[in-house]
């Protein structure tokens, strides 16, 4: 399993298919550019990973962007997970997240 910093954060790195547990979070749909670097498509957050991705109404569109991954932090307080998802979208502006941008 691999990490990825985003922010100050440190991000386990998923393909989205794989089983999710039943514990909250934030995650970031994303893929690689041309540099081969992260790209972000979308920041959300969970009460339950297991509950919120596998069907999540966003992927099909972050799959047409480049997502080819999932990016998830266990986060247990909705506090933190709320400020943690409005520093992402404020710092990478995803395309995907439209209503908190």
């Amino acid at each position: 399993m691999s990490e990825v910093k985003w922010l100050n954060y440190s991000f386990e790195v998923y393909l989205k298919d794989g089983e999710w547990n039943e514990v909250p979070g934030v995650y970031i749909f994303c893929g690689t550019n041309e540099q081969n670097e992260w790209e972000p498509y979308y920041v959300g957050k969970a009460k339950k990973f297991s509950a919120r991705l596998p069907n999540h109404e966003q992927w099909a569109a972050a799959v047409r962007l480049g997502a080819t991954h999932v990016h998830a932090l266990v986060v247990p307080l909705e506090a933190n997970r709320d400020k943690i998802e409005a520093e992402l979208i404020a710092a990478y502006k995803p395309p995907l997240n439209v209503q908190l941008k």
